[in-house]
C-alpha cells in the first residue's frame, strides 16, 4: 500500500489479487489470497517468505503467465488481469521476469546469441541480423560477459553465468519493470552477492523498477527499499527495509528474521531462533493496516489502534 509521504509515482498497484487453484474442490489452493500493494517507479520492493508461502505465484500472476482468479494490477495505466491475448505481447515488451533456474529457464538447443534475441525476434526490434548480433554483443557487455559467447551453448557456462545470460535475455527488450524471482537462490553463495550487484548497477544505469522475491531476508535487506512479507498467501507486514528489520511487528516476520545467521560465531552459538506456530489462523475482522507511518500490518483494528496511541 502506499505511505502518504511518499509522493512518488507508482509503477505497479496490485488491489485485491487472488490466485486459487483447482477452485470450487476440496483440493482448492488459496496461493495468493487477496493481496494488495504498490511498488513505485525505480525502486526494489522485495517479497519474503517460506516455501509455498505465495511468492512466487505472485509474480507469475503479475506477469501473466498464470491468470488471476479475481483483483487488478495496473501498470502504465491498464489492467493487467484483464489484457487479452494478443494485448499481451506489447505489454510483455514493457515487463519481464528472471526465472529462479537458470539451468532449467534457458533452451538447451538454442544457441546464448538466439534465447537472448527470441524478445528482440517477437517486437521487431533489429533492424537486420547485423543490427541483432550488435544488440546481443551489447547485452552480453552489460551483463559482463564475453561478446564471444554468443555462439556457444547453455550447457558451456556455470550457474552464475547462465543466470547473467537470463537476465540479458530480460533486458533485451528494453522493459521498465523485472520480476527476480529468487535469481540467486539456485548458485553457489559465492555468485550471489555478484548478481545482485550486477541487478543493483543495472537498476541504476536504466531506472528499473523492479520486484525482488527471495526467502533468503540477508540478501533482500541488502538490494530491496521497501519489504513485504508473505504467509499462506496474505501479506502480513509491509514497510521500508529498515524498519521491518529493526521494528518487525507481525510474529511470522519476528520468526523470519530470528532465523537470520548472525556472522558471529560467540553470538551465533547462543542465538535462538523464535519459533512461530503455522496453525497460526487468519481472524475475521483482519487487513493490512498502517498501524505506524509507512509500516502496514495484517491485524484487526484494536491491535491497529493500540499502536497509535
Amino acid at each position: 500500500m502506499a505511505n502518504e509521504k511518499d509522493k512518488r509515482k507508482v509503477a505497479v498497484k496490485v488491489r485485491n489479487l487472488k490466485q486459487y487453484f483447482n477452485v470450487g474442490k476440496k483440493d482448492e489452493v488459496k496461493a495468493v489470497d487477496d493481496i494488495s500493494f504498490d511498488i513505485y517507479e525505480g525502486e526494489t520492493l522485495g517479497l519474503v517468505g517460506e516455501s509455498g508461502s505465495g511468492k512466487t505465484t505472485t509474480g507469475r500472476s503479475i506477469i501473466r503467465l498464470y491468470d488471476p482468479t479475481s483483483g487488478e494490477i495496473d501498470f502504465e495505466g491498464q489492467d493487467i488481469a484483464k489484457l487479452k491475448n494478443s494485448q499481451l505481447k506489447d505489454f510483455r515488451k514493457n515487463l519481464q521476469m528472471i526465472f529462479q533456474d537458470p539451468y532449467a529457464s534457458l533452451d538447451p538447443r538454442m544457441k546464448v546469441k538466439d534465447i537472448i534475441a527470441e524478445g528482440i525476434d517477437i517486437h521487431g526490434l533489429a533492424k537486420n541480423s547485423e543490427d541483432r548480433d550488435r544488440q546481443v554483443r551489447e547485452l552480453l557487455k552489460q551483463v559482463n560477459l564475453n561478446p564471444e559467447f554468443a555462439n556457444r551453448y547453455p550447457h558451456e557456462f556455470s550457474g552464475g553465468q547462465r543466470q547473467r545470460i537470463g537476465i540479458a535475455r530480460a533486458l533485451a527488450v528494453q522493459p521498465s519493470f523485472i520480476i527476480a524471482d529468487e535469481p540467486i537462490s539456485a548458485l553457489d553463495v559465492s555468485i550471489q552477492a555478484q548478481v545482485v550487484n550486477l541487478l543493483q548497477d543495472i537498476q541504476e544505469e536504466k531506472g528499473l523498477t523492479y520486484l525482488f522475491i527471495a526467502h533468503d531476508l540477508s540478501m533482500v535487506k541488502y538490494i530491496s527499499d521497501r519489504i513485504a512479507v508473505l504467509y499462506k498467501g496474505k501479506i502480513v507486514e509491509l514497510s521500508d527495509t529498515e524498519e521491518v528489520y529493526n521494528n518487525p511487528l507481525h510474529p511470522y516476520t519476528q520468526s523470519l528474521l530470528s532465523a537470520v545467521p548472525i556472522p558471529d560465531p560467540e553470538l551465533e552459538r547462543n542465538h535462538k531462533i523464535k519459533t512461530f506456530d503455522h496453525s497460526h489462523p487468519f481472524k475475521e475482522g483482519e487487513a493490512l493496516r498502517e498501524v505506524l507511518p509507512g509500516h502496514f500490518l495484517y491485524c484487526d483494528e484494536e491491535t491497529a489502534a493500540s499502536f497509535k496511541k
